[in-house]
């Protein structure tokens, strides 16, 4: 018997609290996109280890930086003066048996196919430089996927948080950014650059969201112009969260924006992203495991991009918490679920220390069938993980 508990939660739930506030950091946002090509990083060495040598072997390349360049946005057109950079670190296995494993080749080519399929204007061979400075792995870590047995050992002692529903709050900076991001937007408004960051929050009733959004300098041909376009996807903008959300909502839209600055009073890039001037990324910055940072809610501090999804928790248990979460919510006449695992190193990942489901109201429920479906979705642990690499989808969303 694994170690269940079924608690009811306490305090205000998160629809009845009277101030919340969650955000999302869109595709072009450099934490995403260090994120997300981390993340394509690992599953490249998965598909290296398995191909080589029929296994996956030990890594975590859950650290990363991008590193801002320079660039000269121009009315019709500018350019990147100096690339940005990215730079790979975290750990990977680099020889076994005496044959050597190309991880900086494999890590610059996962990137530059990430940005190629998802950068309409973002060049990977000319606008960003690459240094590869993953290293080798501790022994001990290493060890743990050479062990007898069929369910790896927890190369860590941590905690993986999920949650469901989504609160109107977070499905409207979700959704919002999706469809800012969408083909059929950017066809529509090309001067959108992917770099979208949407800020939602609600007090009481009231719904304020900040969205900031580069644009393509190429389509803007002078101020003027830049203002005009902003105040047609801002119209969108309310258009499409009037159908999405019964609040009261305010937009804002480029907040920063001041009339009659010129080029120094507007959000004009040249690549689409901050990442080429404005801002650089780290890591675990970006959101949450499930497309969010939710302020009002609990998480876990893990970053889930770049581990491996053998044995490290910090990816497994996020991943699990969150759909564990969300099928009890789909399968009950609940209000709301938590469910928070917290692993132990050493310990097989089937068999946490303690899972914790936390649900209002518990009297709804049947406790013995909810313990029933966490034991079974534990125990199949490996079968999800292992769908997830030979799939080869990134779970960064």
């Amino acid at each position: 018997m694994k170690n269940i508990v079924i608690d009811e939660i306490g305090g205000t739930l998160i629809e009845d609290q009277k101030v919340e506030i969650a955000e999302r950091k869109g595709l072009g946002h450099p934490d995403f996109m260090i994120d997300s090509i981390m993340e394509e990083f690992s599953l490249a060495l998965c598909r290296e280890y398995l191909k080589r040598f029929g296994r996956i072997l030990h890594h975590n390349v859950d650290k990363g930086d991008i590193i801002g360049g320079e660039t000269e946005p121009m009315f019709g057109g500018g350019k990147v003066v100096i690339p940005s950079k990215i730079l790979f670190s975290g750990r990977a296995t680099r020889t076994i048996d005496g044959e050597e494993i190309p991880i900086k080749d494999i890590a610059i080519t996962s990137a530059k196919d990430w940005i190629k399929k998802k950068f309409r204007f973002l060049d990977p061979e000319k606008d960003i430089v690459y240094q590869v400075e993953t290293k080798g792995g501790s022994g001990n870590l290493g060890d743990i996927f050479k062990r007898d047995g069929k369910i790896p050992e927890a190369n860590d002692t941590s905690l993986g948080i999920g949650y469901a529903p989504f609160s109107s709050t977070e499905k409207a900076v979700f959704e919002l950014e999706q469809y800012l991001n969408s083909k059929d937007f950017k066809r529509r408004y090309p001067v959108s650059g992917e770099d979208v960051k949407v800020m939602g929050c609600r007090i009481d009733d009231k719904l304020t969201i900040t969205v900031a959004n580069s644009f393509i300098d190429r389509f803007v041909e002078d101020e003027k112009d830049y203002f005009r376009q902003k105040e047609e996807i801002l119209e969108d903008i309310k258009s499409y969260i009037s159908n999405i959300s019964d609040k009261k909502t305010d937009i804002i839209l480029n907040a920063l924006d001041r009339r009659d600055r010129g080029l120094n009073g507007i959000y004009l890039t040249v690549t689409g992203t901050s990442a080429e001037m404005g801002d650089d990324g780290q890591v675990g910055r970006g959101n949450r495991f499930n497309g969010v940072s939710s302020y009002n809610r609990p998480v876990s501090l893990e970053a889930a991009a770049g581990k491996n999804p053998i044995s490290h928790v910090g990816k497994i248990y996020n991943m699990l918490s969150h759909n564990m979460a969300e099928e009890i919510w789909n399968l009950t006449d609940v209000d709301e679920v938590y469910v928070s695992i917290l692993s132990q190193i050493g310990r097989t990942i089937d068999d946490p220390m303690v899972t914790k489901i936390s649900l209002y109201p518990i009297n709804k429920v049947d406790t013995h069938e909810i313990i029933e479906l966490a034991e079974d979705r534990l125990d199949k642990i490996m079968d999800v993980m292992n769908q997830y690499v030979y799939k080869g989808e990134s779970l960064i969303i």
